[in-house]
Parts: C-alpha cells; structure tokens; sequence
C-alpha cells in the first residue's frame, strides 16, 4: 500500500507543527477546462508576493501564478495560515506536480493529471470494480442467503445476490437507521439507480472505454437482488444482517436499531430504501435488457410496490409519520415510473411529493425535515433533494410548476453557496446547518450527539452528493458554457467536494482506494470480502461532540471504521457527480 502507515508519523504532530509549507492537492486528477485548485498551508505568513507553479514530469515550469491572499481555520488548526493556489488558466494535458520555492527550497506536491474528462476514465472503471467485488456472491453467501430466516415468522426468503454494504460489514441493507427516522441512507436503491444513470447519460463514453457492458450487469445485478427481496405483500425486506458473525448460516431478514438490536420491522417505507429501490427497477425496466428477471418484471415489480405504499407506507415508517426523506425518495420512484409509463397515477405523485419539497425549503435556503420546524441535514444524501426534483424536471412540462421546482432548486443551491463561504474555508469543505441541543449552528461535520445514538462518520457521500446536485440542478439555474455547464461559484464548489475526496484535505488521505499518494490500510472482511480498488472510505469527521474540531484516525480500538470504511454509498455518490461533470462536457 502507498505509504499508508508513514502517515501515523504525519498525522500525530500534523496539527500542532509544519516544518515547512504543505501543498495539499487533487492526487488524482482535474478536468483541463474546469476549476482547478490547490490549498497551501504554512506555520508562519508568506509573502504577500509569494507564487507557486506548476511543474511537468520532467521538472520544467509550464505555469507560475500567486497565492491568494491568507486565510486560516482556527477551527481546525489555529496557529496555520493558508493559501489557494488557483492554476484554472492552465490547460495543457498532461502529468504534473505544484511546486513552492520559500528561502531557497522547493515544496513539491504529490503528482495528478490534468485531462479532458481524465478523473471519469480513470475512475469510473474502478468504481465498477469495486462493485463486482462487493457482490455477495460468494458460495458461503449464495448458500445462506437462498433461504434466509425472516425474524420472528418461522419462514424463509430467497435474497441471493446484492451487494456487502461495507469493507467492515457483510451485511446488505436498503437502508439502515429507520428507527432514527430522519437520518436513512439510501443504500441498495442508490448504486443500482446510479449505475442506471451512468449508462444512460453517457453510454458513448462508457462504450469507448470499454465499461459499458460491466456498468450494465452491475445495475442488473442490482435490479435482480431487489426483485427477489420484493416480498408476496408487495413490500421489500429492508436488511439481510450477518450479526458480524463468521458464520454464514447466522444471516437473518431483519429490522434493525442501535447497537445491532434486531426487530421484526423490516418492511422498508418510502425513505427506508423502498423509493430508490422502484425508481431504480422503474428505471432499468425501460432498457428491454434483463438478468434473472425480464424488464416486464422489473417494471410489475416497482408499480406493485409503489401501490402498496400508497397505502402502507405511514404504517412503515418507525413513527408513523413522514418526512423529507419520503418526500425525495416518493418524488424519485414516482418520476421515473411517470417516465417509464407515462400514467396519471404517477404523474400526480410526483408533482404532490415535489410540491411537498417546495413547501420544505426556508426563507433561509436549508429544507425543514418534518412538518414543524427540524433542520433537514443528512450525512451522506444531502444533495438528494435536488437531484430528485431535476430528475422530476426531465418530465414536468407544466410551466408553473416547473418554475416553483426551480425555485427550490436556486434556494437549496444558494444556500450550500452561502453556508460554505461565509466563513474562511479554503478547502471549500461544504457546510451545513443543523440543530444542537436547542441551537441552530453551521458547521463542517454532522454532531456525534445525535438521533442515531451512535453513528457518525466521515462524510464522502455527502460531499459527492452536494457535488452532483451543484452540477445537475446548477445546470437548470446557474447554466453557464465551460465548467461542466455551470457558473464558476457551483463549479467550484462541486471541484472542491471531489478535491477533498482525493486528497486535498488536511490530512493529505486520498480516500478513494488505489488511487493518489496516500490511502488508508487494507481493511479485511468475511468471505474474502473486504477494501477493494475504487471504493472510497468514509473519510475526515469532526471531533467533538457538536461536530466542531476536525478528526482522522488510522487506528481507535476498533472505532476506526468512523474514518477508514468503504461503504457502497460514496462511491455511487463519487459516480453521480463525476458522471454529471462529463455529460456537461460533452453538452456544454
């Protein structure tokens, strides 16, 4: 592994003393025509004068520009001043380094490229990768998994097939954290829906470098493992947990709350996985392509579910109430079976449920997540709500009510704009305001004090999220020519998400597997399962209790998941925005 375990050395006196100047990159890759952006960070003021450039493989100088004025995050690390060293107006392809010359000595940067669509080729394919390797389709798996024990009934299910949820974890959930209510993942529903729309958006791309076909079965696969956990009641089994038991024969259809506590609540709602799963099965049925089951299933199988929530799903969800969560994920499984079938039923839906959202959002750009006044804030789809109401807008003709969904869509955007800059931030790490214990507060990272009880993590997948809704909803009200087709602010930003899931951190952690200077350690898991190339870890977390500090750890007594997990959420994130920025390319 690339010099995971020196970063020990690095990160237990990083915070406190630099010898010298650090240059924090992208080690991976920036788009040639897009914004591209380094961070310096230095214990003592530079000066004013001070230049940076930028070097090619063989050492030569190609580009020279000076830092930006200094700024600090006295948050994170109070005694270090630091710079932006923006070289946007290079764009020759190629390999190359930043280099910073102080007192007669050179400062080099890990190595990136620069590339037209460069950070797609080179990660798409990996991301498929990890997939293929995630699939629970081991013998032990394929074995147990084929009559599962539903909990508390006596009977069994076939739930072959899916994916492990984690580098840590074995188990496959459509989302977890139900009982929490307000903090559901999408999980299972999310990649396969993301696969789907890589395919769609940019199958010329995907066909010349030769990963369409692997995109397409890794969506399959996907579809297949909902269908068989679609249950006769028209309900999807929410969670095959394996306790973390070696044990394969452990595995059990469950509902699931803190601390691995098991329940017989394992119909999934609308935000508990089922919305992503039937959009996703809506989706794919429309490709007249199949695996186990035809297109003609897929699509019988979204709509029974779909109309089986109609009725039920206030009877699923934990507290019998909806949210913002149902909101999003009802408006995306209602759109895409509005496209696939063009019904009235569906178009009605969806236009309730993004009325519902337009209702949400505030004077102040942040979304209220219940009917009274709670904060919608979510650790790793905070971008879903935008996405969804752009997806429902490749439908809705109506102009009215085109102009209240874009309405919502610059607010949301606005806002992620607003809460992030508004204060010295110079990696651009995206904020979030939310509710502390009866104060609203912004901040970088989500509390550890939380309605979960326990979960907290680094965020990759909502930085990727936040990302993609930059670029697909910046494209309906920001649009612009250049940028991946959006003004420079939404291009920025949507940069910097990714910038920091490759590398350009405090840390200088590459998360994204394989890939950069630095990764975290292997992590291992049953059935030779475990870290795998393109998968991205959780990544950075805050320290305290509030969320405020900044946090990674290599090793914590068995609470270093928090930082060095992958999880298959990030990654299909990663997918979505990387995907936008190269469909933008292509179009803008």
């Amino acid at each position: 592994m690339k010099q995971s375990w020196l970063l020990i050395f690095f990160f237990a006196g990083f915070l406190k003393v630099a010898a010298q100047p650090i240059i924090y990159v992208n080690q991976v890759a920036y788009d040639v025509m897009a914004v591209k952006k380094a961070v310096i960070s230095s214990d003592f003021p530079l000066d004013n004068n001070t230049q940076f450039s930028v070097i090619d493989s063989l050492g030569k100088v190609v580009f020279i520009a000076k830092l930006s004025s200094p700024q600090q995050i006295k948050e994170w690390m109070p005694n270090a001043t630091f710079y932006d060293a923006d070289f946007s107006g290079f764009q020759k392809e190629g390999n190359y380094k930043i280099n910073l010359k102080i007192d007669g000595v050179n400062i080099v940067s890990p190595s990136f490229e620069i590339g037209k669509n460069r950070l797609a080729k080179l990660t798409i394919p990996a991301i498929v990768h990890y997939y293929f390797k995630q699939r629970a389709n081991t013998p032990q798996e394929l074995t147990a998994d084929s009559h599962l024990p539903i909990n508390g009934s006596g009977r069994t299910v076939d739930m072959r097939g899916g994916w492990c949820d984690a580098s840590g974890d074995v188990s496959k959930y459509f989302s977890h954290l139900a009982y929490a209510n307000f903090m559901s993942p999408q999980q299972t529903g999310l990649v396969t829906w993301s696969l789907i729309s890589t395919v769609e958006k940019i199958p010329k791309l995907l066909q010349k470098w030769g990963v369409k076909d692997l995109v397409e079965e890794e969506a399959l696969w996907g579809a297949d493992y909902m269908m068989r956990a679609l249950s006769d009641s028209n309900f999807f089994y929410m969670v095959v947990f394996s306790y973390f038991n070696k044990d394969p024969n452990a595995r059990k259809v469950v509902g699931l709350e803190a601390n691995s506590v098991t329940t017989n609540d394992y119909q999934c709602a609308f935000r508990e996985g089922a919305g992503m799963a039937i959009a996703a099965l809506a989706r794919i049925s429309c490709w007249n392509r199949h695996g186990d089951f035809t297109s003609r299933q897929y699509l019988n199988g979204a709509e029974r579910a779909f109309k089986n929530l109609l009725v039920n799903n206030v009877k699923y969800d934990d507290n019998h109430r909806e949210n913002i969560i149902d909101d999003y994920c009802a408006l995306m499984a209602a759109s895409e079976l509005w496209i696939a079938t063009g019904k009235d039923l569906y178009k009605r839906q969806a236009r309730k449920r993004a009325q519902n959202l337009n209702m949400r959002i505030t004077s102040f750009g942040y979304f209220r997540a219940d009917d009274s006044t709670r904060i919608y804030w979510h650790a790793s789809d905070a971008g879903l709500p935008i996405v969804a109401l752009a997806r429902y807008l490749d439908i809705e003709k109506d102009k009215v009510l085109r102009e209240k969904a874009l309405h919502t869509i610059k607010s949301a955007l606005d806002y992620n704009i607003r809460v992030t800059n508004d204060i010295s931030n110079p990696f651009g790490y995206a904020r979030q305001t939310f509710n502390f214990h009866g104060q609203i507060k912004e901040g970088f990272f989500i509390p550890h004090d939380n309605v979960s009880g326990w979960w907290w993590q680094g965020e990759d997948a909502r930085l990727a999220s936040l990302a993609t809704a930059a670029i697909v909803g910046g494209r309906l009200v920001y649009p612009a020519k250049g940028n991946w087709g959006v003004e420079n602010k939404l291009a920025a930003y949507a940069s910097q998400q990714l910038n920091w899931i490759l590398g350009c951190n405090p840390y200088q952690m590459c998360f994204m597997y394989g890939f950069g200077k630095y990764n975290v350690p292997y992590m291992h898991s049953n059935y030779g399962h475990g870290s795998e190339w393109g998968g991205i870890s959780n990544g950075i977390t805050g320290k305290e209790n509030d969320g405020s500090g900044i946090e990674f750890k290599l090793s914590d007594d068995g609470n270093e998941w928090r930082w060095t997990e992958q999880w298959i959420p990030h990654a299909a994130w990663f997918l979505q925005a990387v995907t936008a920025m190269v469909e933008s390319t292509c179009k803008y």
